[in-house]
């Protein structure tokens, strides 16, 4: 199983209060574990202008403004952004499934303070990560629904119906799901 580039959707039984709700597109998978970052639950205490003052990085009249996400609950310190495949760094610029690209330098910072850089991003800060065999464990126990990642869904400004447009793109209605698994 690489679930490299789809969605987690978390059930409504999963019992850690920080992926309540969450939707997290998978940017790596493998034997060795995976990484992955939320893409629905907004901070509310910090703006892109501000974190880009913060970081001594000009941001300019024309300068694009971002969505900045809990990415998760691992180096929330430490920022991503998750953008649309039109930028590309050297060496900075992870490739995921050649739909998203993930760059975690502060290139793509300068760039979109310029007004320039990708199409469409959001920047998330920390990620989900998984030791090896964990989210498989994770899936059988049903604590996960998985999806393909529209970027339509991922990139929009409606974080807070993420989660149900997410369930309906693979035909669940919201309502219909249960806190409490079952085995038919």
């Amino acid at each position: 199983m690489n679930l490299t580039g789809s969605l987690l959707i978390a059930m409504p039984g999963l019992q850690d209060p920080r992926f309540d709700a969450a939707v997290i597109l998978i940017c790596a998978h493998s034997a060795d574990g995976a990484m992955g970052l939320i893409v629905n639950k907004p901070v509310t205490d910090l703006t892109f202008a501000k974190l880009l003052e913060q970081l001594g990085i000009p941001h300019q009249p024309q300068g694009r403004g971002i969505s900045v996400h809990f990415g998760g609950p691992v180096e929330r310190g430490r920022g991503f952004v998750l953008h649309s495949p039109d930028y590309k760094t050297k060496d900075g610029t992870m490739d995921i499934a050649g739909r998203f690209g993930m760059t975690a330098t502060q290139d793509i910072l300068r760039a979109l303070g310029r007004g320039e850089g990708p199409s469409t991003a959001l920047l998330a800060l920390g990620y989900a990560g998984w030791g090896p065999g964990q989210l498989e464990e994770e899936i059988a126990r049903n604590d996960w629904l998985t999806s393909d990642a529209p970027d339509t869904l991922v990139f929009s400004t409606e974080d807070a119906g993420k989660w149900a447009t997410a369930l309906r793109h693979i035909g669940v209605e919201p309502f219909a799901l249960s806190a409490t698994p079952g085995r038919a």
